[in-house]
């Protein structure tokens, strides 16, 4: 770390800098009032809503494995060094995440190798609560996915399918894992009928739910993974709030990490309407 007489030096330099920034903000603040137009940026095609589909990453959020996954120690604070800097230490899957297709796959795309123009993709939402409310092991099926077909036409090309089952209600619970006495855990996912009907039919970028997994809790083999990543593929666990979503018209905007060689990682989920 630097030493206290150089950061005292470059606090002085941000100081003063930060001076003139603020003096050529308000002259360009006073400029664009002048000439009839507004300071704040406007999008090109601006969006009427936008929805965090992220849970909040703390140190007791469940995890697959049943053991904190995430952790932050303060190194520096802003009472003694005059700035605020945690060191973390993170399981790439862990929180609401993305899954590369190299987790499950020998040579496949790392998280850094994706595509950036398959993370912003249209999102479809399949509701499966009242099944999921009768069956902790209900799994989005082929004909849940023709269902959706039949009600809102064919899935947009480059979307994420999304499995709504109404398990974030539980997140921060016993009943988000559901691990019986055996230890086996019990939440919905996606069949491997469904992921293979979606390869062979839809021209799909990724799938996503609102569990730990994207194969069922009992699952033994993650033959869902296994069917669907090593085909290039991705995948979103633990996403939050797709019950403030239609199920078509939104944008999926994936704000994936980019560590060299990563087989996923936390990622903030956004929902444009």
């Amino acid at each position: 770390m630097c030493d206290p007489h150089v950061i005292e030096t470059v606090k002085r330099r941000m100081l003063s800098r930060r001076d003139l920034f603020r003096a050529s903000a308000a002259g360009a603040a006073a400029v664009a009032v002048g000439g009839g137009l507004t300071a704040r940026p406007v999008l090109a095609q601006p969006a009427s809503r936008v929805i965090d589909l992220t849970h909040t990453l703390r140190p007791d959020f469940p995890t697959y494995f049943g053991t904190p996954q995430y952790s932050a120690e303060q190194i520096f604070n802003f009472a003694e060094h005059g700035f605020n800097l945690k060191e973390l230490s993170i399981n790439e899957h862990t929180g609401t995440h993305i899954d590369a297709p190299l987790h499950f796959a020998a040579d496949g795309m790392s998280i850094d190798e994706i595509p950036v123009e398959q993370l912003v993709c249209p999102l479809v939402v399949v509701d499966i609560r009242e099944k999921a409310a009768a069956d902790a092991d209900a799994q989005v099926t082929p004909e849940d996915l023709r269902a959706w077909i039949a009600a809102h036409g064919p899935i947009p090309a480059g979307a994420c399918v999304a499995q709504l089952s109404g398990w974030q209600e539980r997140v921060m619970g016993d009943g988000f894992r559901n691990a019986d006495e055996d230890g086996v855990m019990h939440f919905p996912g996606f069949h491997v009928e469904a992921v293979q009907m979606l390869l062979e039919e839809a021209d799909v970028a990724g799938v996503g739910v609102d569990t730990l997994s994207i194969d069922f809790g009992p699952s033994a083999d993650f033959i869902t993974h296994y069917t669907w990543l090593p085909e290039g593929r991705w995948a979103l666990e633990a996403m939050a709030n797709l019950d403030q979503l239609p199920p078509t018209g939104a944008t999926l905007v994936v704000g994936a990490p980019k560590h060299q060689g990563g087989t996923g990682g936390p990622a903030r989920l956004i929902a444009l309407l």
